[in-house]
């Protein structure tokens, strides 16, 4: 399921129909939207920009009290938000173990190596297997 289709469309055209606060937060929701599918195409730097980038969307959104008209809608976008901040984390947390993993595979591969070249220095054979 696309990241889009979790954003309630009616959530967000109410978010953007408003001014301030409201247009901040529907924005910060489309950002989060974005880095989702920027984190699913493995794309970490885009990721990292569009984080600042949103941090910074919340700071504005965040700097006056919020309007209690506004409460509910403020709470719907939050909740989806979040939801939306969990899948990013469960994406990033598969990629550390992805990265951890082709580590590991690496220093693997380079200790046989090691191994093998030990072997032919002590064997007195090449890369190749024949005598040097």
């Amino acid at each position: 399921m696309n990241a889009q289709t979790k954003i309630d469309e009616h959530l967000l055209a109410k978010l953007s129909r408003q001014s301030g606060q409201c247009l901040d937060l529907a924005n910060v929701l489309l950002a989060t939207d974005e880095m989702l599918r920027e984190a699913r195409e493995a794309n970490w730097g885009r990721v990292t920009e569009l984080e600042a980038s949103r941090k910074k969307r919340l700071a504005l959104c965040f700097a006056k009290p919020m309007l209690p008209e506004n409460s509910q809608l403020f709470s719907e976008a939050l909740a989806v938000m979040l939801h939306l901040n969990e899948e990013l984390v469960s994406l990033l947390n598969q990629a550390k173990a992805d990265v951890a993993l082709q580590y590991r595979e690496g220093k693997s591969a380079q200790t046989s190596i090691g191994h093998y070249l030990d072997v032919s220095e002590h064997t007195g054979t090449d890369d190749r297997g024949s005598n040097a």
